[in-house]
């Protein structure tokens, strides 16, 4: 009886195990049906890919060409002519100037203006690749050959030093001091007070260091040199007739009521392109030929020049006081 029992329950778990196999063996042959399709990808031994080693830069050959513009003066026979010379810009300072100071230790006989070094006197500008600028403040071009010539339509006295006596008496002729009928008139007696609102027009317009470069890359300077003021000069012109310290507005607005001194400006706004510094002559001849038509008036000032009162900005040392406090305030 015991012998039925074992055979019972050997018959039973063999069933079962037979049963088992054949759902397991099914399972695997669909689970590598499945893995042919898509390929397991096992994360923990996947390598990581690291990014291509960036490619090192070209570094550009330091050694350039100059050709720079020579000649010894009319007072010599001399022709003018193009000197070429080879510098390693590397053992210099990165600016122009820093590259004709090299070449003058070079050649000796090489002539240029220079003073300060900051694009604050206006002395060293030039025609570097054909556009008129400082050369204290504009960097080495990075071309290989690089051209150095005077700034355009002024006379050549030697190399790359021009003749700037009509400009300046151009500029001279506007009178670029101030101007008083009232009150003292001897010099450091009182002083002029002016409103922050005020002092605020002459931003873009006090900038201007006399350089040139916008007056000889203008084409109507060119043309009309003689009569145009051109556009260094008449920015200077609007500052002094918007300075409200200034009491002869209405004999400058006459002495430029011509057809040259600043309406043979044609607004082709090289001068904004070519000047170092930055600033906006044509929009500063714009305004001018408006105050100068009687399209616009010179605005009232905020504060009295002389602390008097009146001006919308009441009695002296209280407007003084006044407008030191609001600004404090802020």
């Amino acid at each position: 009886m015991a012998n039925l029992h074992i055979y019972s329950d050997f018959i039973y778990y063999k069933l079962y195990f037979n049963s088992a196999v054949r759902k397991t063996a099914k399972f695997l042959s669909v689970r590598e049906n499945l893995s042919l399709r898509v390929p397991r990808r096992h994360y923990a031994d996947e390598k990581k890919k690291e990014p291509p080693p960036p490619k090192p830069k070209k570094l550009m050959d330091p050694r350039r060409v100059f050709k720079v513009y020579r000649f010894a003066g009319i007072l010599t026979k001399e022709e003018p002519k193009v000197q070429t010379y080879e510098l390693d810009i590397s053992k210099c300072g990165p600016m122009m100037l820093d590259v004709l100071i090299k070449l003058k230790d070079m050649d000796p006989t090489l002539t240029f203006r220079r003073s300060c070094r900051e694009g604050i006197c206006g002395s060293c500008a030039i025609c570097l690749q054909g556009h008129n600028c400082l050369a204290c403040i504009t960097a080495v071009p990075p071309a290989k050959t690089i051209t150095i010539y005077p700034i355009p339509h002024m006379y050549v006295i030697r190399d790359l030093v021009v003749d700037m006596t009509h400009f300046l008496t151009q500029y001279n002729s506007i009178r670029p001091y101030l101007v008083r009928k009232t009150g003292p008139t001897g010099i450091g007696q009182v002083q002029l007070l002016m409103s922050d609102p005020d002092w605020q027009v002459f931003v873009g317009l006090y900038e201007c260091v006399l350089c040139a470069c916008c007056a000889t890359s203008c084409p109507s300077y060119w043309w009309n040199g003689r009569r145009f003021l051109g556009p260094a000069s008449l920015l200077h012109a609007y500052r002094w007739i918007m300075d409200t310290r200034d009491e002869d507005t209405q004999k400058r607005l006459f002495d430029l009521r011509d057809d040259f001194k600043a309406f043979r400006c044609h607004t082709i706004l090289n001068c904004t392109l070519a000047c170092p510094k930055g600033l906006n002559p044509g929009q500063a001849i714009a305004r001018l030929k408006r105050l100068i038509t009687g399209l616009d008036k010179k605005p009232t000032p905020q504060m009295d020049p002389l602390g008097g009162g009146g001006g919308g900005g009441g009695g002296g040392q209280s407007s003084l006081e006044s407008c030191i406090a609001s600004k404090c305030k802020k």
